[in-house]
């Protein structure tokens, strides 16, 4: 076997290795004068950062049981962000606090800032994310999506959210490190785009269920209303949502779709409006029908609804036509169809008793004279 290697490759090896042995002999040149020259500097910094980092596995710890008691509050978020804070980070940390207290040479105090740096960075990326997938799963789990929706995709919502903020991380580090990250960002973006591109319909289902899941139109069995379609909700999955039509047939739809129409939410009624056109035959006298509005009123209230407005509305081809509207609180479907069902009975009653007759689709021929004058058929 040849060496293929040019003698130029074999040279910069060479005096890279040479830089870097050259580069920890001086650190250690350094860290040894320094350590002989203010040991008992040394002793205090190295004792106080002791006490810091046993300070914060302390907090550590606390987070831990913060986080057992309270898994589904904000308590529980944040004390899971916290218990994953690393032990290289509190030491890092540690350092960085005491190292301008030890007077430490630059070939030093340049190791312990490099070292912080990158241990501060990726562990602001743990601790966004866990609070970001904590904020998730809270809100899943107090609409009860569980085993729908995010619950089933939380696989692949954390590996998106662990590689956004690596990414982020990592390009922040080289930054930092005097790397040109240029052309990482844009190679990046490139790779974004052209995942994005390839799987834009399963994105575009994926974020109309986060937007289910934080915007929260409906809820799994809300009854709801689009289009033509009335039913109540089964599952929100990743991709599609299954309703219960009121029929009985199961219908599933997109997620991306579904947001696209205007849904009416039944579950949340704050009531249900009735209204019901009345028409009285022309033969009814005119204060008669002037009672008819507080009449119905009477009827609506006697009932235990809410009376909106009653009123004449028009003349009709063959009734003198009155309106009434009233409301039925809640949202129970079955108990404003029972109530709509006994106000209509008691108006006939009412009427009834009133002597109004209730007008019904007639035709009358009458006989004209001569002289354009009626006459009498009898």
């Amino acid at each position: 076997m040849t060496n293929t290697a040019t003698p130029a490759a074999t040279v910069e090896r060479a005096f890279n290795a040479d830089r870097a042995q050259a580069q920890a002999r001086l650190l250690f040149q350094d860290s040894a004068r320094w350590i002989a020259d203010t040991w008992l500097q040394v002793l205090i910094a190295l004792g106080v950062g002791a006490g810091i980092v046993l300070v914060l596995l302390m907090v550590r710890r606390w987070a831990l049981r913060l986080c057992r008691n309270d898994r589904a509050g904000w308590g529980g978020i944040v004390g899971k962000a916290v218990s994953r804070t690393s032990l290289f980070f509190m030491v890092t940390l540690a350092a960085k606090l005491v190292d301008g207290y030890a007077s430490a040479p630059p070939a030093v105090t340049n190791t312990i800032e490099f070292l912080f740096t990158v241990a501060s960075v990726f562990q602001a990326a743990v601790w966004a994310r866990e609070v970001i997938l904590g904020v998730v799963e809270r809100r899943t789990a107090s609409d009860h999506y569980h085993g729908e929706a995010l619950a089933s995709a939380m696989g692949l919502i954390r590996l998106l959210v662990t590689f956004a903020l690596f990414a982020i991380a990592l390009i922040v580090v080289l930054d930092n490190l005097g790397v040109n990250v240029t052309g990482l960002v844009a190679g990046l973006g490139v790779g974004g785009i052209a995942i994005g591109l390839a799987a834009q319909g399963i994105f575009a289902d994926l974020f109309a269920a986060l937007s289910i899941i934080f915007d929260r139109p409906f809820r799994r069995g809300d009854n709801v209303s689009y289009d033509k379609t009335d039913g109540s909700i089964q599952e929100i999955g990743l991709k599609s949502t299954r309703i219960r039509s009121i029929t009985g047939e199961e219908r599933i739809i997109s997620n991306k779709n579904l947001l696209d129409k205007e849904i009416i939410n039944n579950s949340r009624r704050e009531h249900r409006r009735a209204v019901f056109a009345i028409g009285v035959t022309y033969q009814t006298p005119a204060d008669t029908c002037a009672r008819i509005p507080a009449m119905l009123r009477k009827v609506v209230e006697a009932n235990d609804r809410k009376f909106v407005r009653c009123g004449f509305t028009g003349f009709g081809a063959s009734s003198l036509d009155f309106e009434v509207i009233f409301d039925s609180p809640g949202a129970d479907y079955a108990a404003f169809y029972d109530g709509r069902t006994a106000v209509g009975l008691a108006i006939l009653r009412r009427l009834a008793a009133e002597g109004i007759e209730i007008a019904y689709p007639t035709q009358v021929n009458l006989t004209a004279a001569a002289d354009g004058r009626i006459v009498d058929p009898g």
